[in-house]
């Protein structure tokens, strides 16, 4: 018999449930401000939520690994500001949303963490996903397809010649 003890499998729906909520953290997160504030405020004057962490704006250290080696180093540090709040509502559990945000933007944080909360709970979701998630990602699709074309237009390309015997 085997001492040792075996974890258990990983339930589907739990592991679906986390990379959801880790893919509308990250749109939350990188989302440009103006679009955020959009929904962000109009969620904070219509829901009441309670801070378990006020905002505030602290260091993250930045890791990175060297060549193949996989030597980690310290690379650099970047600002961030953090907030947690939760949401309790009259018929359902409550949930506690977090907001990371790169810099110091307080108002960002607090826009994350209540988004994060109102998604949590299953009665809102799916209008959220829609109305707040969805158009937020197409905002932050296009302000990357516009560094993309920024970028693109300084683009130096180099031609090489072909081989004698190659043919064109």
């Amino acid at each position: 018999m085997n001492s040792r003890t075996e974890a258990p499998s990983p339930d589907p729906k739990a592991a679906e449930l986390v990379a959801q909520r880790q893919r509308w953290l990250g749109i939350l997160a990188q989302a440009p401000r103006a679009a955020l504030a959009l929904h962000g405020q109009r969620v904070l004057a219509d829901y009441r939520f309670e801070a378990l962490r006020a905002p505030e704006a602290g260091l993250l250290m930045l890791r990175a690994r060297a060549s193949n080696s996989g030597a980690r180093f310290n690379l650099a540090e970047a600002t961030v500001t953090r907030c947690a709040l939760r949401y309790r509502p009259a018929a359902a559990a409550a949930s506690v949303g977090v907001g990371y945000v790169l810099g110091r933007d307080e108002e960002r944080a607090r826009w994350v963490a209540a988004l994060d909360a109102l998604l949590q709970q299953a009665d809102q979701q799916a209008l959220l996903l829609s109305e707040v998630i969805a158009p937020l990602q197409a905002a932050l699709d296009a302000q990357r397809a516009a560094e993309r074309a920024r970028v693109a237009a300084s683009q130096v390309r180099f031609f090489t010649l072909q081989a004698e015997g190659a043919a064109a």
